[in-house]
């Protein structure tokens, strides 16, 4: 399942952003080569993703959604022959990111289920003080002082 649609890079980045899926030249996307472009994307994703999280995941974090977005733009423009230094940039950023999760650098942020019944959901989300302990300190200052 992709992680984006053409819908989603209309609203990340306009109308405009599609003139890369423009095979036959009317003006319009090719819903088609919009359609597998995120779908190579996603799995491209899911190779960086898998070595910390089982697929498929739960929810599609918006994170994953951009990056989607940008793999997905970034290899129509270059299958277009209109690649932009923007779209390498988005691409490769995109790419950094993804390895950083991969790596453990960084984690992706699942949505909340809105759909969670009060069971569900944890009773207290306060911050738990940090407990210490231990014996008693062998080098202190007074203990130190004679020396």
């Amino acid at each position: 399942m992709p992680y984006a649609t053409q819908a989603d890079i209309v609203t990340l980045y306009g109308d405009d952003a599609l003139v890369v899926a423009d095979r036959d030249g009317d003006g319009l996307a090719d819903s088609a080569a919009v359609a597998r472009s995120l779908s190579h994307a996603s799995a491209e994703i899911d190779t960086h993703i898998a070595a910390r999280y089982s697929l498929p995941l739960p929810a599609i974090p918006e994170m994953l959604t951009a990056w989607c977005v940008d793999i997905a733009l970034y290899r129509l423009a270059l299958s277009a022959d209109v690649l932009s230094e923007e779209h390498r940039r988005r691409y490769e950023d995109a790419l950094s990111s993804l390895r950083r999760v991969a790596e453990g650098k960084a984690a992706l942020v699942f949505p909340a289920n809105p759909d969670a019944t009060p069971e569900e959901t944890p009773e207290d989300t306060s911050p738990r003080p940090i407990v210490v302990g231990g014996p008693p300190r062998l080098f202190t200052r007074d203990t130190l002082r004679d020396i």
